[in-house]
């Protein structure tokens, strides 16, 4: 299988996603990019300082994470939540329950620039 780096409908570097305040704090919020017949699904999580993005992919089973619109964090907003099974992983992308202790969520560069999130 191609990774998510090898899928030509993922961003390159310099696209602006939003402004920073359209991502609620606590919260996230998905972005999906096409190119023809393939997709490419990220995610960014706001949590005071940190501000990452994530491929929106569970590593244990490929499917997106978030079935709800924006919904990633849990409603403590401590871990990012797979609804598809229930994992839980904490902001830094580390999972911590099964089915998926020890994984990792695949990172997806960000930055923000004067109030703007932008591809890294």
């Amino acid at each position: 299988m191609a990774s998510s780096s090898d899928n030509p409908a993922r961003p390159g570097p310099g696209l602006r996603l939003c402004a920073l305040d359209e991502i609620p704090d606590p919260g996230g919020k998905g972005f999906r990019f096409r190119e023809v017949e393939r997709l490419f699904a990220g995610f960014v999580i706001r949590k005071g300082d940190l501000i990452v993005g994530y491929v929106d992919s569970c590593p244990h089973a490929g499917w997106p994470l978030a079935t709800f619109g924006d919904r990633y964090l849990t409603k403590d907003a401590n871990h990012i939540l797979c609804t598809g099974h229930g994992a839980l992983f904490r902001l830094d992308g580390l999972g911590v329950t099964i089915p998926c202790v020890g994984e990792r969520l695949a990172r997806w560069p960000i930055e923000v620039r004067d109030g703007e999130v932008f591809t890294a």
